[in-house]
C-alpha cells in the first residue's frame, strides 16, 4: 500500500500542491514555515525589493547553513584517525603477545 497523500503548501503567499509520504509532512510544513519567516525578515528589512529578491536571499542563506553543517559533521578524517589508530593497535598487541609468550 503507498503510504502517500497530498497537501498544499504555502511558500511565500503562494500554495503548492505537493504528493508526499505521511512521515515527511512536519519536515515539509516546517521547512516551508522557516522559508516563510526568512522571508518576512527580508520583506521588514528592505522595503524596496521584491519577492524574488527575498525568496532568494533565504535560499543562499539555508543553503549557507546547511554547506558549513555538512563541513562540521564530515566523517572520513575521523575514519582516517581511527583507521590509523586500529592499525598502531593491532601491531602492539601483536608485538606484545610474542613477547608475552617467548
Amino acid at each position: 500500500m503507498e503510504d502517500k497523500f497530498s497537501i498544499r503548501v504555502n511558500v511565500a503567499d503562494r500554495f503548492y500542491p505537493l504528493k508526499i509520504e505521511r512521515d515527511d509532512e512536519e519536515k515539509i510544513r516546517k521547512a516551508a514555515k522557516l522559508i516563510n519567516e526568512k522571508v518576512l525578515q527580508y520583506k521588514q528589512r528592505y522595503t524596496d525589493k521584491d519577492l524574488q529578491d527575498f525568496l532568494a536571499m533565504a535560499a543562499l542563506q539555508f543553503v549557507i547553513k546547511m554547506l558549513e553543517s555538512e563541513n562540521r559533521f564530515e566523517v572520513s578524517p575521523i575514519v582516517d584517525e581511527i583507521s590509523e589508530l586500529n592499525e598502531w593497535l593491532e601491531d602492539y598487541l601483536e608485538k606484545s603477545s610474542i613477547r608475552s609468550f617467548l
